[in-house]
């Protein structure tokens, strides 16, 4: 980004990008600028190629309280169907492909999550609420504290889910227990979150969460960049794919992206009783 963005603060961990919702005394809403700065600071990150895995954490109590209602009462009028530029009313159906667009700009804010060529940690203290959930969910990897809960807030006033957690949730727990979470819309609280897969850890407190999240990153970023992107990529793949197009996508990435040099540094660096030093990725291309 040209620009520092307002809804996130970003360090440099040597291989690690902590990425950190700023806005505490919101409890972190996602406001207009979040949307277009969650995925402007990822692809940057991404773009690098120095970047190895990041973590996203938060302020404050709360993780996030989802998005800000302020979105919709200022600047999302027009997002939303409103008047035409010249105040009249606008098409009907003209009003409803602008809807359509609006939904999928802010679904492609947390797709770049997945997108992106490293892992995404997700470090969740106190709330984590509506739109968080959708947050989360497009994460490869997500720790709680024990203050943590999660609730898929949208049920609760009167409309769908509508940026991921319905696609994504039942693709990482059991499809009946995603389903109790939607219809009911009740707070469900780390210990249960873990024990059902949607949290692979919980920490006794945000400080402790943090740093684990942190040295879980440290860890995965001294592994070969170019097989961990391969990893995410066949994970991601077979999630939507059934078992014989993801062997044939895996036989494919294989016969381009293996080269012999990381693991001949693997065993080399065994050999020596040192880590091994893998290059960075190249950075992401623009075009030509």
């Amino acid at each position: 980004m040209s620009e520092s963005p307002t809804c996130f603060d970003v360090e440099r961990i040597g291989k690690v990008a902590h990425v950190r919702l700023n806005r505490p005394d919101a409890y972190n809403s996602m406001i207009k600028e979040f949307w277009s700065e969650l995925p402007a600071v990822v692809r940057g990150l991404d773009e690098d190629g120095s970047v190895r895995a990041i973590v996203i954490s938060s302020t404050g109590k709360h993780f996030c309280s989802g998005m800000d209602l302020g979105v919709f009462a200022s600047g999302g009028g027009d997002a939303l169907g409103g008047p035409s530029a010249d105040g009249s009313p606008a098409e009907p159906g003209r009003v409803r492909a602008r809807l359509l667009q609006s939904v999928r700009v802010l679904q492609e804010s947390f797709t770049a999550l997945e997108r992106v060529r490293m892992p995404v940690i997700a470090a969740i203290q106190g709330g984590c609420i509506g739109g968080a959930v959708d947050m989360v969910s497009a994460c490869d990897l997500r720790y709680a504290s024990e203050d943590a809960f999660f609730c898929i807030q949208e049920i609760n006033i009167g409309m769908t889910a509508d940026v991921g957690t319905l696609q994504r949730l039942p693709k990482i727990i059991p499809e009946g227990i995603a389903r109790e979470w939607a219809y009911r819309g009740h707070r469900v609280p780390a210990t249960r979150a873990a024990e059902v897969g949607l949290v692979n850890q919980v920490f006794p407190d945000h400080e402790s969460l943090v740093a684990g999240a942190l040295e879980i990153a440290a860890e995965i970023a001294t592994k070969s960049p170019l097989a961990i992107w391969g990893t995410k990529e066949m994970i991601n793949f077979a999630r939507d794919h059934s078992v014989a197009d993801s062997l044939n996508h895996m036989a494919a990435w294989q016969s381009g992206m293996f080269q012999p040099a990381d693991m001949i540094e693997t065993f080399m660096a065994k050999g020596e009783k040192r880590d091994p030093n893998f290059p960075d990725l190249l950075g992401n291309s623009r075009g030509l």
